[in-house]
C-alpha cells in the first residue's frame, strides 16, 4: 500500500511540473550581457532565445564553466 502511494505521489509530481519551463527576466539577462564586449547583441540573442522557448521551440544552450 505504501508503495502505491509513494508511485502515485510521484507520477503527480512529475505530471505537474514536467512540461513547466522558466525563461530569464530582461533584469537577469542585462546582468548576464553587462561583461561582454557586444552587449546589445547578446541581449538581442538572449531575447530571441526567450522567445522561441515561450513559443514551446526547442533552443540551445551554452555551458559556461564557473570561475571563482
Amino acid at each position: 500500500m505504501k508503495l502505491a502511494l509513494n508511485l502515485c505521489l510521484f507520477l503527480f509530481f512529475l505530471v505537474i511540473s514536467g512540461d513547466k519551463s522558466f525563461s530569464l527576466t530582461d533584469y537577469q539577462i542585462k546582468r548576464l550581457c553587462k561583461n561582454e564586449k557586444r552587449e546589445l547583441t547578446c541581449i538581442k540573442n538572449l531575447r530571441k532565445k526567450r522567445l522561441d522557448l515561450n513559443n514551446g521551440k526547442l533552443i540551445e544552450i551554452p555551458v559556461m564553466p564557473y570561475k571563482r
